[in-house]
């Protein structure tokens, strides 16, 4: 006990960019160090254990593919390549890397729906095949086109679905939510195989320098942070910086908004999380897993009821195209209800229940809000908003 004070406190008093919190093993009464750092930076051997870049190149595609459904140059066999498999993009670097967004779009292993994911390939022959060649015209009930009023110009289905917008918004649930909450972060992940007994016995993955089950929780990490300038800054949390269309994005939003401080609660279970990896403490790992659950599906639910309200307030304000639009955002959110996931492995809608609602807004030019103000009232009685 005596060398293990010592040690102690030889490290309280030289990293003081460290922290300490102390468990106790499930296996034996022996009391284990968790050093959780100020930085998402993990070392072994003093070369970094942190690696995403797999997440970094889909949310890069991911945008790419965004761009593409904002203009009317692209074929749905173009769309498809991006989509399905990622080529055909004009950032080189995005081709040929073995990446795609569509293998990652709902396809978790503890909530993939091969459904889920037609509706996606549904909404790319729809823009293709309908809103392009109708980009000039007007739009109307029932006709593709083009969609203005005094504050913007939209380009829309013939039910009046801005599809870049339906689309992008339905991946930040479908693939960014999705891959951390339902894949990443499960134990279909970090406990498959031999990953607990490899990575508690410091067997690494290949020639890599982590275990499998550090890389698990990084690739989760990397699909929200993945698109930071750099991710493992230790004020991350509470001042985020970076772009993309993707769920950074709207958690930042969420941040500055709807609930302040929420970007610091899930960073910090990330570094907690992956801390407790390293010291192999599977408890801490589950408990810290479970806060980013909970937090990052509350980033859809606020946006859900963000969007739907902004749709009635901007309706009623004269504003079509740019209701539209709302409703596109709002609808693609709703889209992503069934992707979150209440911390006890359920999502907070299910896919039956979230179908029911996009059925009640699948036409544009007839949703009548008192449908939407229903939707709203369930939504934040689920999450407690």
């Amino acid at each position: 006990m005596k060398n293990y004070t010592t040690l102690y406190n030889y490290l309280f008093v030289l990293i003081i960019s460290l922290f300490t919190i102390s468990c106790t093993s499930d296996d034996d009464d022996i009391a284990k160090e968790i050093i959780i750092p100020s930085n998402y930076e993990f070392l072994r051997d003093g070369v970094s254990t942190v690696s995403f870049s797999g997440q970094t190149t889909r949310l890069k595609q991911v945008d790419e593919i965004y761009s593409a459904l904002n203009a009317n140059t692209y074929t749905e066999a173009q769309l498809d390549e991006m989509f399905t498999d990622g080529a055909g993009f004009t950032d080189a670097t995005l081709n040929g890397t073995g990446k795609n967004v569509r293998g990652k779009t709902s396809a978790s292993c503890a909530a993939g729906s091969s459904a889920t994911q037609a509706q996606f390939d549904e909404q790319i022959a729809d823009f293709a095949n309908n809103v392009v060649p109708a980009w000039s015209n007007d739009a109307s009930a029932g006709v593709a086109g083009k969609l203005t009023d005094a504050t913007r110009s939209i380009h829309v289905n013939a039910k009046g679905h801005e599809i870049d917008q339906t689309f992008v918004k339905g991946l930040i649930g479908g693939m960014g939510v999705d891959q951390i909450v339902n894949n990443y972060l499960q134990p279909c992940q970090l406990d498959s195989g031999s990953r607990t007994d490899d990575n508690t016995n410091g067997i690494l993955s290949g020639d890599k320098n982590y275990t499998d089950m550090e890389h698990k929780w990084d690739e989760a990490f990397g699909y929200l942070y993945g698109q930071e300038e750099d991710a493992k800054r230790a004020d991350l949390g509470s001042s985020p910086t970076g772009n993309g269309t993707t769920l950074n994005k709207y958690f930042k939003k969420v941040n500055d908004s709807n609930q302040p401080g929420i970007a610091e609660i899930v960073y910090d279970a990330f570094k907690k999380g992956r801390a407790a990896i390293v010291a192999g403490d599977y408890t801490l790992r589950d408990a810290q897993a479970n806060i980013i659950k909970i937090n990052l599906s509350k980033v859809v639910g606020y946006k859900a009821v963000d969007y739907l309200n902004g749709y009635m307030d901007k309706m009623g304000a004269g504003n079509t195209a740019d209701a539209f639009h709302a409703l596109s955002e709002g609808y693609g959110f709703v889209m992503s209800l069934q992707f979150t996931n209440d911390g006890n492995e359920s999502p907070y809608f299910s896919k039956s229940e979230v179908d029911a609602m996009l059925a009640k807004m699948d036409d544009f030019w007839t949703v009548q809000d008192s449908d939407l103000t229903s939707m709203v009232s369930d939504i934040k009685s689920k999450f407690g908003i």
